[in-house]
């Protein structure tokens, strides 16, 4: 049964219809995302669902008594208050299900004698409040404003001014109040932007486990498609086609759609060639079968031809690179005095690709911006490669002029060594900016122009250490995927920001993760690194289990001496840690053998072979260490 639905809904601006005609519909509990190019209409549909835009045409139904929740890119912080104070009011629906269960119980408490169809009326009245209680997350649900906001990043928060915090802290203040009220209906826009890796992967479970109600969401985040959703829609020049299935399965049925399109459209071509060679060679006089056939031609004829999607393929050159391509030592990384990582050993050598993670605040940034130039080390040294030119692309997009031409933008920033070489006209349509977008002031760019601009700026230097600081940032999916081609076959070096799971896992082949003030060292992309990361948890877990049970256990009942040697029980006591490092230096190395770089061209890197020497070598290991961890359980158990 449908929750929520818009039915025919058509929204223009101008001469541009953003929405044509389109329905959809959100059934209860059902996890739908939105997808789609930037200015498709993502936002625009999600407003019209929510009510807080209208549609030109067509209409929005809402189940009688569900409660929808919309969280926009800018969310609507009018409530105002402490962070505390406003994320408590999404339990508006929850407190008034809570005082009219406290006022049906008072009245049964004091009539309990009176009469007995005004106690019967009380007690339905106290039954129902106590279901709508369950059903907005149960009795505890008030404990839920603290844990979901310090999840969220805003434990340090709660008791300061929403109306005065960064623009990234107020949409997690929304997105917090919008979770902790359990509604029917959640629709949110991006709601993964401005949040760390850490807190996404937070956020997909909560919205897997904790969300009880329907979910409508707008996100490039693919990572997330894939763990939460269950149905996709593909908002595409005005229509909505949906897919079955997270962003995988979007992918799939997607190719399928656009091959059977093709298809159609040169059937269609094949037809008008036949017909209209048949009207070549007819006389003027028709008879009735002949105009039936000539009406067949014309249909044909003024049917829509299939349109070809706007391409991005991202390309630039790259300066010739040594081998060593940055140093830093002993590095002390710090902003405005405060010291946010100390003792830093860094060597990135050429095609080494690193992501970079960690919470906000604890130093990404200022890390890029140090290797840049643009803010000195508070101790240490900074070596370059003798070759080494390096290309920031900021979060704020800085470098952009806004009183310049697009063309004018890309053009100023080719070193003056490579403008012979570089076209800026040409180079500029591989980021789809054709000749009339080119003449366009970077001041009209919408935020998803000026981030394929920013990024265009970036790439034309020709460098071969490139730092990324979240470049991610308001780019569609088309060109996540373009860019993500790019930088894995780039051949210099790359530093990248982001919270992008899926560009991690595609691109990079190593993670740098701020942790405590210190940067700890990962191999492989992202997902060896979470799995090293969660071992590690399940690990220290582990110890402070067994060291609290040692310590809470009497002499009298600890264990008698085993069959095992001191050395022996030693070794048992960490052999599950080594084994865990073997079976994740595994899934490293097997990530490493995956990079597209290798067999770029169809040619195998002559580096294939040792890489899987390596993981022959690592399986090995692994295969020994368990079987060494068999044979001492077996041993201390007296087997």
């Amino acid at each position: 049964m449908s929750v929520l639905a818009g039915t025919d809904l058509t929204k223009a601006y101008g001469a541009r219809t953003l929405l044509d005609k389109v329905s959809v519909s959100i059934g209860e509990g059902e996890r739908v995302g939105v997808v789609g190019r930037n200015g498709a209409g993502k936002s625009t549909l999600a407003k019209i669902l929510s009510g807080a835009e209208s549609a030109d045409t067509g209409t929005v139904s809402v189940r009688r008594g569900a409660r929808v929740t919309y969280v926009a890119q800018e969310p609507d912080l009018s409530v105002g208050g402490t962070v505390r104070t406003f994320v408590a009011s999404g339990l508006e629906a929850w407190g008034e299900a809570r005082r009219a269960y406290d006022e049906a119980t008072a009245a049964v408490e004091a009539d309990a004698g009176a009469d007995a169809s005004a106690l019967s009326a009380w007690l339905d009245k106290q039954s129902k409040a106590a279901a709508e209680i369950e059903r907005l997350g149960g009795w505890e649900r008030a404990h839920e404003v603290e844990r979901v906001a310090q999840s969220l990043g805003l434990g340090d928060e709660l008791d300061h001014d929403v109306l005065k915090l960064s623009g990234g802290q107020q949409r997690r203040a929304a997105l917090a109040r919008a979770l902790v009220g359990a509604p029917d209906v959640l629709l949110l826009d991006e709601p993964t932007n401005h949040l760390d890796a850490d807190t996404i992967a937070w956020l997909e479970q909560y919205l897997v486990e904790g969300l009880s109600g329907a979910l409508f969401m707008v996100t490039h985040d693919r990572w997330l498609l894939d763990r939460v959703v269950d149905r996709t829609l593909e908002v595409d020049r005005g229509a909505v086609h949906s897919y079955n299935g997270g962003y995988g399965e979007y992918l799939a049925a997607k190719a399928e759609r656009m091959a059977l399109a093709e298809r159609t459209e040169q059937n269609r071509k094949n037809f008008l060639s036949t017909e209209l060679e048949w009207l070549r060679r007819q006389p003027k006089a028709r008879t009735g079968k002949q105009k039936a056939r000539i009406a067949r031609a014309e249909t044909a004829l003024t049917a829509e031809p299939l349109r070809a999607d706007r391409t991005v393929t991202l390309s630039a050159d790259v300066a010739d690179v040594g081998r060593q391509v940055l140093d830093l030592r002993d590095v002390t990384l710090g902003v405005g005095g405060k010291t946010l990582v100390t003792h830093l050993d860094l060597s990135v050598m050429a095609g080494e690709r690193l992501g970079v993670l960690g919470p906000n605040g604890s130093g990404k940034t200022t890390l890029l911006r140090l290797i840049a130039g643009q803010v000195p080390a508070m101790g240490g040294e900074v070596v370059f490669g003798r070759r080494t030119r390096v290309s920031y692309l900021d979060q704020a997009r800085a470098g952009l002029d806004p009183a310049e031409s697009v063309l004018e933008s890309v053009a100023s920033a080719v070193p003056e060594v490579d403008r012979e070489r570089v076209d800026p006209r040409s180079y500029l349509e591989r980021f789809a900016f054709d000749n009339q977008a080119q003449k366009k002031s970077v001041a009209a760019l919408s935020g998803g122009e000026r981030a394929r601009l920013a990024l265009a700026r970036t790439l034309a230097s020709a460098a071969n250490l490139l730092l990324l600081d979240e470049p991610s940032n308001d780019l569609d999916i088309d060109t996540l995927s373009a860019l993500e081609d790019f930088l894995s076959t780039y051949e210099g070096a790359l530093l990248v920001v982001t919270h992008d799971r899926y560009l991690l896992d595609r691109v990079t082949t190593g993670i740098l993760s701020f942790e405590g003030g210190k940067v700890e060292r990962y191999a492989g992309a992202y997902q060896a690194y979470a799995l090293a990361r969660e071992r590690a948890k399940e690990a220290r877990a582990r110890e402070e289990a067994d060291a609290a049970a040692r310590v809470a256990r009497p002499r009298s009942e600890r264990p008698k001496a085993t069959g095992l040697s001191k050395n022996e029980q030693k070794e048992l006591d960490g052999i599950l840690d080594r084994v865990d490092a073997a079976e994740t230096a595994i899934v490293a190395i097997e990530a490493e053998l995956a990079d597209p770089a290798l067999y770029a061209g169809g040619r195998e890197d002559p580096r294939v072979a040792e890489i899987r020497a390596r993981l022959t070598r690592a399986k090995d290991d692994a295969a020994a260490l368990t079987a060494r961890w068999e044979l001492l359980e077996a041993k201390r158990s007296g087997g």
